[in-house]
C-alpha cells in the first residue's frame, strides 16, 4: 500500500465486531507505534494494552466521547511522563506520531480505530495503575469494524478544508 493512499483513505471507526484481535495484529500495531520518530530519540511513551471487556467498559468512562472503548476488541492507552516534566510539549508531538502509526498499521490490517481524550485523570490513573510520574491523555480503541465498508468508505464531501483554506505562502 502506498503511504498517500493510506493517509487519504483512513477512517475513524467507533463500532466494532464482537471478536478478539489476532495476537499478531496487536503486536504489529504496537510495533508501529514503537517505530515512530521522537524528539531526540527519547521515546518517552509507554503503551498499556487493555483487552478485558470489563476494563474496556470502565475506560469508556474517562471522557464524554470515550464510549467507543466499551465495544472495542482492545485499547491502547498512550502513557507519557507527567505534564510538568521537561520537554512535555514535544512529548505530545511524539505521541501523535506514534498514535498515527498505530492507526495506519491497524487500518492496513482491516482494523478500525478511534482516539479518545481522557478527561478524568484520577479514573484513568486508578484503572491503569499508573505510576505517580506518568499520565494518560489519550486512549485508542481498536477492533474489526461492525460495518465492513467502514474502512473503504469514500471521503465525505466537504469533510476536509481545502488546501487553499489552510496554507499560507511565506507569511500569514
Amino acid at each position: 500500500m502506498k503511504a498517500w493512499d493510506a493517509i487519504r483513505a483512513v477512517r475513524v471507526v467507533r463500532t466494532f465486531e464482537d471478536r478478539e484481535l489476532e495476537p499478531g495484529h496487536v503486536s504489529r500495531i504496537l510495533d508501529a507505534g514503537r517505530h515512530a520518530g521522537s524528539s531526540k530519540n527519547q521515546q518517552r511513551w509507554d503503551f498499556v494494552v487493555v483487552r478485558d471487556k470489563a476494563q474496556l467498559a470502565a475506560l469508556a468512562e474517562v471522557g464524554p466521547y470515550a464510549g467507543h472503548l466499551s465495544g472495542a476488541a482492545a485499547a491502547v492507552a498512550l502513557v507519557t511522563p507527567g505534564s510538568g516534566s521537561p520537554g512535555s510539549s514535544s512529548v505530545m508531538w511524539d505521541l501523535g506520531r506514534a498514535a498515527q502509526n498505530m492507526v495506519l498499521a491497524a487500518w492496513e490490517l482491516g482494523i478500525g480505530s478511534c482516539p479518545a481524550t481522557v478527561y478524568d485523570q484520577p479514573l484513568v490513573r486508578r484503572l491503569l495503575a499508573l505510576p505517580a510520574d506518568r499520565q494518560c491523555t489519550f486512549v485508542l480503541s481498536f477492533g474489526y469494524p461492525a460495518e465492513p465498508d467502514a474502512l473503504t468508505a469514500p471521503p465525505r464531501p466537504g469533510g476536509r478544508k481545502t488546501l487553499d483554506a489552510v496554507v499560507r505562502d511565506e507569511r500569514w
